[in-house]
């Protein structure tokens, strides 16, 4: 029976979606993410219609396809066109198709710089908007990363995502106005944008996953006598902390034994910055790896001291693969403090230092700390989140049914 209002409450039954994401989706990073989603949804009984920008990854049979850059083979290059023109052609097609489709879509779940003609004719039909929001507020993060590298002295790319960028920015806070919700995946997301004045109402938290068939524990324990292995994942620049990490690590007695392995590729600079700690014997320099998984088996822990982010998948990938959490409160990680994980406030070098001391010199609570964050790896799949983001669906259509 399709999603019908009714008295201000919705009844039950699929929640009809028109998911709209303008870039590859199932390709890298927040096409993953993006994918993930849809494929969640779906197994959570929602009746998915997708307009995307091309499809990288096949999705469930039962997942209706709309791309709007490519027919059949063929493919309108996102180069030729250039990112900005492209998101609003896909914006601009979805917003269309969404006017024939109104009678049989309850909810629109749209992402970042592609939304405003899509939220606008969603708004005419009365059919409710969640914008996705994969980072902080834009105008935070844009001003946490400008100042800590000012503070570092180095700049980042021109065209690198996390650039300032005032068109971006215009657009982005444009759409934060029009949409009915935001959909934050951590309260750190919520904190920022309720800082801005964006009332509690607006933001609905939802959550993130890790894929279970690629990320798991090792069934052997890791061995305790070549000390603490930690591991980075990331993009490679001011905004993720390593220089924090880094720091922290040699001022711990991990360093002595144990073994610091960064994956990832460094922005320019940003390496050349941290020559004497990345010379430091203890610390491996891996670039980019395909092999994450592995890697996170063989580590006793996952260090992320990042100043700004969304809710990092990594934080969801070592949990899943039996790594411990070293984490700034900016990292997005779900997780518990001194339960399954240690979390210190950004910047706090000397906190993170002793979280790496108290692992390094307890062996017994790390097996602690790692049983405890395995006990409820299944609360953070990809399956449970699709779960409570078809909830998040229906929370955003009875408020908007008891608003009208």
């Amino acid at each position: 029976m399709p999603q019908v209002f009714s008295g201000g409450t919705v009844r039950n039954g699929a929640v009809r979606v028109l998911y709209s994401f303008p870039h590859k989706l199932g390709a890298a990073r927040i096409c993953t993410t993006a994918w993930q989603q849809v494929v969640g949804i779906a197994a959570a009984g929602a009746d998915v219609t997708v307009f995307t920008g091309a499809l990288s990854r096949g999705l469930p049979e039962s997942v209706r396809i709309h791309t709007t850059l490519a027919w059949k083979k063929l493919r309108i290059p996102y180069k030729l066109l250039g990112s900005r023109r492209a998101c609003a052609l896909h914006d601009w097609l979805v917003a269309r198709n969404l006017k024939k489709l109104a009678k049989k879509v309850d909810v629109v779940h749209v992402w970042p710089t592609a939304a405003l003609r899509t939220i606008q004719a969603a708004k005419e039909l009365g059919i409710p908007t969640v914008l996705e929001r994969p980072n902080a507020h834009t105008r935070f993060a844009y001003t946490m990363v400008q100042k800590e590298c000012q503070r570092l002295g180095i700049s980042m790319p021109l065209k690198h995502e996390h650039a300032y960028n005032s068109a971006v920015l215009e657009r982005e806070e444009l759409e934060y106005q029009m949409t009915d919700y935001l959909l934050c995946p951590s309260d750190f997301v919520a904190r920022t944008f309720r800082e801005e004045g964006f009332p509690p109402e607006k933001l609905l938290r939802h959550q993130y996953g890790f894929d279970r068939k690629f990320y798991f524990p090792d069934s052997k324990p890791l061995e305790s006598n070549g000390g603490l292995t930690v591991l980075f994942v990331g993009g490679c620049a001011p905004r993720k902390g390593l220089h924090y990490a880094l720091d922290a690590w040699l001022q711990s007695s991990a360093c002595k034994k144990g073994t610091f392995l960064i994956a990832g590729q460094f922005i320019p600079g940003y390496a050349e910055l941290l020559s004497k700690q990345l010379s430091h014997p203890s610390v491996k320099v891996l670039g980019h790896s395909s092999d994450i998984p592995n890697l996170m088996r063989r580590s006793d822990v996952l260090v992320l001291p990042s100043i700004e982010e969304g809710s990092a998948l990594a934080t969801y990938e070592a949990r899943g693969s039996g790594c411990v959490l070293l984490v700034s409160d900016a990292s997005g990680a779900v997780c518990k403090d001194s339960e399954n994980a240690f979390v210190h406030s950004v910047g706090d070098v000397p906190a993170l230092a002793r979280h790496l001391n108290t692992l390094d010199e307890d062996r017994a609570l790390l097996m602690k700390m790692r049983a405890a964050s395995l006990s409820t790896i299944n609360e953070i799949t990809w399956e449970a989140a699709g779960v409570k983001l078809v909830q998040v669906y229906r929370d955003a259509m009875n408020a908007k049914a008891e608003a009208a």
